[in-house]
């Protein structure tokens, strides 16, 4: 085909690309087939450039790839993170309308935490009745102050491969404490109760083994988001275990149902939350070179974060007012 037919062939197409690229602003209702059009001319260029045409056309073609690949990316990316924003005010929404579960598991996680953590300071034996004699050398190895990245024992793997172990570990302790629920709720009081009573075992154990100049600069930043989001998970499987044992004027089906309904919200936010703990808990946290001011600082900046996104925030309100 002779570059003349070519052109006139399809300079319909180029002209209507041209006057929409050029416009600027979103694509309006009647160019929808814009990612259509979009790979059409995409080949239109291949095809020029393999013919041999003038580089007068080969060089309005690119300029239309080159605008129209910006402007598809563009959509796509603002309609990503509409979606994001979407959810998130979702979840706080949720957050703060399923309050209540959200209290009972934050009073089950925290106060076995403080109890067993102030034992456990005061007596080497209270710890132990949480930890092994295995474990309780273990944490001190791993909270030494000499070593170049604190934290689980890491051999040679990287801080992506640590990522991808904590993502491991965060979530599995997650579904238990969601799915526990199913159980009646017992099976989540018993996940979110060991592993407050967990964390006050280590704690307390380590600040009297005077590990705390190391170990409180290390779970104070990714603990922001990692015990927020366990205490979060545990509300969503105490509505499921109320759901069950008390249906209200529901058939049980239909009360888990709806309870499901809302906490897979809790869920997906909290997921999310669990990802940014264990990326925070492999790049940020495990650094013993960073100064323990700084960590700790930003530690309290993203706990204040966290509570403020969930519980002040005004992503519910916007999300209520469309």
């Amino acid at each position: 085909m002779k570059e003349a037919d070519f052109e006139q062939r399809y300079a319909a197409l180029w002209q209507r690309l041209e006057a929409v690229l050029d416009a600027g602003g979103k694509v309006p209702p009647p160019d929808e087939r814009f990612p259509e059009h979009y790979r059409q001319v995409c080949g239109h260029l291949s095809t020029a450039r393999q013919r041999d045409y003038s580089d007068a056309l080969v060089n309005r073609l690119n300029r239309l790839v080159m605008l129209g690949h910006h402007r598809l990316y563009q959509r796509d990316s603002r309609a990503s993170l509409q979606r994001l924003a979407e959810a998130l005010a979702a979840f706080v929404t949720a957050v703060r309308r399923q309050r209540r579960y959200v209290i009972c598991s934050a009073l089950l996680f925290v106060v076995p935490a403080l109890v067993m953590g102030v034992g456990a300071w005061l007596s080497e034996s209270f710890a132990y009745s949480i930890l092994s004699p295995a474990q309780a050398a273990e944490l001190e190895s791993m909270y030494d102050p000499g070593n170049d990245r604190l934290g689980a024992e890491r051999d040679s793997e990287t801080d992506l491969a640590m990522f991808g172990f904590y993502i491991s570990h965060n979530i599995g302790i997650a579904f238990k404490a969601f799915a526990g629920g199913v159980f009646l709720g017992l099976g989540t009081v018993a996940v979110v109760l060991f592993n407050g009573l967990y964390l006050g075992a280590v704690t307390g154990y380590l600040t009297r083994a005077g590990l705390g100049i190391t170990f409180y600069p290390f779970v104070i930043g990714h603990g922001a988001f990692e015990l927020t989001a366990i205490v979060i998970c545990g509300a969503a499987g105490l509505m499921i275990g109320h759901s069950l044992i008390h249906p209200g004027r529901w058939r049980r089906l239909e009360a888990l149902r709806q309870a499901a309904a809302e906490a897979v919200k809790l869920m997906y936010g909290a997921t999310f939350m669990l990802f940014v703990a264990a990326f925070v808990e492999a790049f940020w946290s495990s650094s013993s070179q960073l100064p323990v001011a700084v960590k700790l600082s930003v530690g309290a900046l993203l706990w204040l974060f966290v509570l403020w996104f969930c519980f002040f925030s005004s992503l519910e309100a916007r999300r209520e007012s469309r």
